[in-house]
């Protein structure tokens, strides 16, 4: 059985930082309005580097990941991509052309 080997943060502070952003744009209350903005943005939901540089994060969200150690990026990558995929059904569906492969 395969298992995922954990990766140390090395920069815990920043790491914490920009989760923070990251989650507050996931939060339940929040997430229409940050796919909305995705979308007049014309940018797809998975592209994390594109929506990161767009500044949708957060302004300080560009500096903050660029900061960080290539694995502690790759981390944060992840995460993001977990919460796009755990917004509910009914907003993916609603925002069908953000999440789909074309």
């Amino acid at each position: 059985m395969f298992e995922q080997v954990a990766i140390a943060v090395q920069d815990e502070q920043g790491f914490a930082r920009l989760h923070a952003l990251i989650d507050a744009q996931f939060d339940a209350r929040d997430v229409e309005v940050f796919l909305n903005r995705v979308k007049k943005s014309k940018l797809r939901i998975r592209d994390y580097e594109s929506i990161l540089g767009r500044g949708l994060l957060g302004k300080e969200a560009i500096a903050l990941y660029q900061s960080l150690p290539v694995s502690d990026q790759g981390l944060t990558r992840e995460r993001y991509l977990r919460l796009v995929e755990a917004v509910p059904l009914e907003l993916r569906q609603r925002y069908l052309k953000l999440y789909a492969y074309y």
